[in-house]
């Protein structure tokens, strides 16, 4: 692979550093921190959906972002846009959908994996129309989740585009976030996985997440070997407290960066916090080993503080444990 990073940065010569497509939604979360949605009592409203996140968080990191994705003409549309642009992410491919509402996500407050439930409407009426030549070739990371893929007609709106996208040079990325709740065909959901990634995916996924995908916990060789195998490029496990492994170079090359104690306030968005915190590190030209040092720092960040991380942050702060 390329110098300096060793994983083939694209040229910032484009006009996103990051399209990211699929689900925004209203998430209500709970108050206090609480086992499960049954032990949660009151709730407050925030803008949600992993792929805004990442938009989000990029754009609070000085990136230029934007989002597809699907909102019913409705006030919790409104609501979710202005969010949206208040971070600074582009908001002009966010459809507004007459048909179907807004969807809306249920969420405890918890400092691990927490309950959701999950009420779908406009999130997965992402179309090929939605996602023209002319906005990939404008994109250096295309990036989706497994919630976005899990539902039609999106799904393959969105795995299509990938193909496309990394054709056009862009860099293909996944939050591979399977809960069977959402996807209950675990075999249809590897396939489809396996389909996004041959577009030589960066993949970042949990050990809890991988636990959902196989139906069992497995060993790290095998979660990593078989996403390589699937096509990626890059695979980010991440550990919890025990910190993450990075495999590059198409399996050739890990590395393990360890966890660090600190006080946890929220889990909540975590992952897409690490994520941010790692591509941009990546476009930046760092190494693999640097690009998890920096999703760690933006996820303690996240992790010490409730609600969404703060509306502007210098990138350096990404690399002063580097």
């Amino acid at each position: 692979m390329n110098q300096p990073n060793q994983t083939g940065s694209p040229a910032l010569d484009r006009t996103y550093a990051l399209l990211a497509v699929g689900e925004l939604l209203v998430d209500l979360i709970g108050h206090d921190l609480a086992g499960s949605l049954l032990d949660s009592r009151d709730f407050h409203r925030y803008q949600g959906g992993s792929p805004a996140n990442m938009a989000a968080n990029m754009a609070r990191l000085g990136n230029r972002t934007a989002l597809v994705a699907g909102v019913g003409q409705d006030n919790l549309g409104v609501y979710l846009k202005q969010r949206v642009a208040e971070a600074g992410v582009d908001t002009r491919y966010i459809v507004d959908n007459a048909a179907v509402p807004t969807s809306i996500v249920v969420v405890s407050r918890t400092k691990g994996t927490p309950d959701f439930i999950a009420y779908r409407q406009a999130d997965c009426q992402i179309r090929p129309e939605h996602l023209p030549d002319d906005l990939l070739h404008q994109s250096a990371i295309f990036h989706t989740t497994c919630f976005a893929l899990s539902r039609q007609p999106a799904q393959d709106a969105i795995v299509e585009a990938a193909g496309r996208a990394c054709r056009f040079g862009a860099q293909v990325s996944i939050d591979a976030n399977y809960a069977g709740q959402i996807w209950p065909d675990r075999d249809g959901a590897r396939r489809v996985i396996q389909n996004y990634c041959a577009a030589k995916a960066f993949v970042k996924l949990s050990e809890d997440d991988a636990a959902r995908l196989y139906g069992s916990s497995q060993s790290t060789d095998r979660i990593i070997g078989d996403f390589h195998e699937m096509g990626a490029r890059l695979v980010c496990l991440t550990l919890g407290a025990e910190g993450s492994l990075v495999s590059y170079d198409e399996g050739r090359q890990r590395v393990r960066i360890p966890g660090r104690r600190i006080e946890v306030k929220d889990a909540t968005g975590a992952g897409d916090a690490y994520w941010a915190g790692f591509l941009t590190a990546w476009l930046d030209g760092k190494t693999p080993e640097q690009c998890a040092f920096a999703g760690v720092a933006l996820a303690e960040l996240k992790l010490t503080r409730n609600g969404p991380l703060p509306n502007k942050i210098d990138r350096t702060f990404l690399y002063q444990s580097i």
